[in-house]
């Protein structure tokens, strides 16, 4: 069993950042994929990111060149560093957790979810 929460979310300006952490407990994941969805009010959940155990790296297209996605497997800590934020990066953002080795952004991959983390950015 893994645990999963998320912290870090906000208020933020367009154009400011935010730093969204993901804290595991249980066993450890090092070799899991782990990845960030977001949910915005209305819409399904959507992928985001995600990072292998191996440190492979996919972005959606909308968060390509602006969002940063990094783990560190010494203190089971997931991290998404989020620039340039736009109104429309306004979501519920969820990490995940999957004993996959490769990259997905499909959700049925992830069998551990964290309760979500607020993210609002205001035009």
């Amino acid at each position: 069993q893994v645990q999963l929460v998320e912290s870090g979310g906000g208020l933020v300006q367009a154009g400011g950042s935010l730093r969204l952490s993901c804290a595991a407990s249980g066993r450890t994941f090092s070799t899991y994929a782990l990845a960030w969805f977001r949910q915005a009010p209305g819409k399904e959940r959507d992928f985001v990111a995600t990072i292998t155990g191996g440190d492979s790296t996919v972005y959606a297209d909308s968060v390509k060149g602006r969002f940063t996605i990094s783990r560190d497997n010494s203190k089971n800590t997931l991290t998404l560093q989020m620039n340039s934020l736009k109104p429309e990066d306004t979501a519920v953002y969820y990490c995940a957790a999957g004993a996959v080795f490769f990259p997905s952004a499909r959700k049925q991959v992830y069998e551990y979810w964290g309760q979500g983390t607020q993210v609002t950015v205001s035009s």
